[in-house]
This record gives C-alpha cells, sequence and structure tokens, in this order.
C-alpha cells in the first residue's frame, strides 16, 4: 500500500467530496444563478474515471466518501457508481460512503442506496415553509423533498438535515426547524452562507446570518452543551439538553474550522481543490487519461496535497466581502 496522505501541516487526509455532477433540478438563491450555464458534458469525468481517482484516494488512506453536486442523484447511471464504491467498504478500506443531497430524489434511489452500503444522507433543506421554499429553490416542490426524507427513513438511512443560515429567510423558523428534527430524530446543522461565485441581483451580505448570533438566540429557549463530537467533517456540535438533540454549526466566517481539515474536494471534471476557500486547484483528468495505470495520478495526488494551505480567508467583516471565489458551490461540491 502507497504511503498515507499527509499535508505540510501535518494533517491526515482521510476524507475525499466528490462532485459528480454541476447540475442540479433546484437553483437555491444562494447556489446558483436562475439560469446557470453548465458544463458540456464532454468535459465531465466518467462513471468509470470517477471510479479510478476515488479508488487511488481510497488506496491512499482516505477512509470517508462524500458523494456531492450539484444533486448527485441527477446524474445518469448513478447507482453504478455507487455500487462501485461500495466494493471498498466491503473489503474494509473504507469506513464510511455517503452523500449530500437535496432530497427531490431519494424516494426513487433510498432503498439501492441503502443496499449498496449508504447508512446516512444529509439533505439540503433550509425551510419548512412551502412558499419559502419554492422562492429560495427556484424550482424545488418541499413535499417532494419531504416525501423523499421519509423514503430514507423507511430504508433505514439516517438524516441529518443542513439547514443555511440566512437573514430574513429562515432567521423566524430557527426553534421550528429544531422542533421538527427534535421530533423527527434528525441531527441538524447550519451553516453560514459562503462566499462562492458571482450571485447576479443577491447580496451575500444580505443573506448573512451570523451563526455566532443564531447560538445565542437558541441559548434563550434551551441549555446547550458543548460536544467533543466529530464526524469527519468541520460542523461542531452542541447538545439541547430539553430535547436530547445534537445541533452542529458550521462556521467558515465567524470561527473557521482549518486547524482540523482533513479534507479536498474533487470536481466532476477532474480538478482537485485542496482548500474551499482558495482558488488553487490541481488538474487529475489529464494525469488519469495520459496512463492506463495510476502512477501518473498517485504522483498528481501527492504533488496537490503538498500544496494545501493552511486556511481559508473567507471574511464579511467591514460590510465588505473579501475572500471571494469565483466558481459556483455546484461546480466544487456542495
Amino acid at each position: 500500500m502507497p504511503p498515507p496522505l499527509v499535508d505540510p501541516f501535518a494533517r491526515a487526509i482521510s476524507y475525499l467530496r466528490v462532485s459528480v455532477t454541476d447540475r442540479c433540478d433546484f437553483r437555491c438563491t444562494y447556489c446558483m444563478t436562475e439560469h446557470m450555464t453548465f458544463l458540456p458534458k464532454a468535459e465531465l469525468l466518467s462513471l468509470e474515471e470517477l471510479d479510478r481517482l476515488c479508488s487511488a484516494f481510497v488506496r491512499m488512506g482516505v477512509q470517508k466518501l462524500r458523494i456531492t453536486g450539484g444533486e448527485p442523484l441527477v446524474r445518469k447511471g448513478i447507482l453504478t457508481f455507487f455500487e462501485a464504491m461500495g466494493r471498498h467498504l466491503q473489503s474494509g478500506a473504507l469506513k464510511e460512503l455517503t452523500l449530500t443531497t437535496n432530497g427531490s430524489q431519494l424516494r426513487r434511489y433510498a432503498a439501492d442506496l441503502a443496499a449498496v452500503g449508504v447508512r446516512r444522507v444529509n439533505v439540503s433543506l433550509d425551510t419548512l415553509d412551502a412558499a419559502k421554499f419554492a422562492e429560495v429553490t427556484r424550482w424545488g416542490r418541499l413535499g417532494q423533498v419531504l416525501d423523499g426524507i421519509a423514503a430514507a427513513k423507511e430504508a433505514g438511512l439516517a438524516v441529518k438535515i443542513n439547514a443555511v443560515a440566512l437573514k430574513g429567510v429562515n432567521d423566524d423558523e430557527l426553534f421550528t426547524l429544531a422542533e421538527w428534527c427534535a421530533r423527527d430524530g434528525h441531527d441538524l446543522t447550519f451553516i453560514e452562507v459562503m462566499p462562492m461565485g458571482d450571485m447576479g441581483e443577491v447580496q451575500r451580505l444580505d443573506q448573512y446570518w451570523s451563526l455566532k448570533d443564531l447560538r445565542t438566540r437558541l441559548e434563550s429557549r434551551y441549555t446547550l452543551r458543548d460536544l467533543a463530537d466529530r464526524t469527519g467533517g468541520p460542523a461542531r456540535y452542541v447538545r439541547l439538553l430539553e430535547t436530547g438533540q445534537r445541533i452542529g454549526f458550521i462556521t467558515p466566517l465567524t470561527h473557521n474550522f482549518c486547524e482540523s481539515c482533513n479534507r479536498v474536494r474533487l470536481t466532476c471534471t477532474g480538478e482537485l481543490y485542496m482548500c474551499l476557500g482558495q482558488e488553487d486547484m490541481a488538474d487529475l483528468r489529464a494525469p488519469l487519461r495520459a496512463s492506463p495505470e495510476d502512477v501518473l495520478v498517485e504522483q498528481a495526488i501527492r504533488n496537490a496535497i503538498a500544496r494545501k494551505p493552511k486556511g481559508h480567508d473567507f471574511d464579511y467583516s467591514r460590510q465588505k466581502i473579501a475572500g471571494q471565489m469565483t466558481r459556483h458551490m455546484s461546480h466544487t461540491g456542495g
């Protein structure tokens, strides 16, 4: 086995997030413009090429694989890719295979995902108000997502709800979301909106709701106990003593999580981003296609990890946005 991946700051890279498509059946206002220009399909890696790259990472020590998009379940033939990754679960090389989804296709895929070894899914859901949901997602239907979540539960999948904290949108639903998740047994994680991509008429500062303020509001009703729990990602967790539920906070703005970063992101075109908040990336598609052997690919991966930075530079202070990324979140992988 090749030696494990370790970055210049002695952080072992054990978590790979893989975007399998930049396409989505929603157009969330903090993620995409309404009329997105998507990548030509010819530029995307084939599912077989994604298999080769992910398998190389697993050989090099990656133990957690999260499939993202866009919306991963809209990619044609995606179940065959999950089945291929399932063999690494069976061998024990991969500890967890999971995905982040908008939930729209879970009724169709939940049982099959469970059958190949997926045990939990993250569902992006920012509001339980049908009218606001339609406004935020532009194209989405809340009922379809709630039915997908129900299908995931029926299939035995644990569901974690990811809610982007949006000022003026869901700041009046904080307790509604928390109580719904407590009642249905879902973990809940709040995420600060990140400056990814040009959003046209939508202004980031208008959307931004600090999780420091959100937590203060939670504390007005509940007793919060900090937890040492880690799930391999950037969230920090608390327990609400009154309900017993766990709530996570992902705070790239108010408190970045870079010191323990163990992850990198692979796009659907084979670009490896060593940091979500930096533009530096490595092209893995070229070495992948240059040889049927994986020597070039593995060397390219090692060279990339050697450039992983200490952290990102997102900043909303002084009423301006610093550290904004030109690429959309749907390209990098949500």
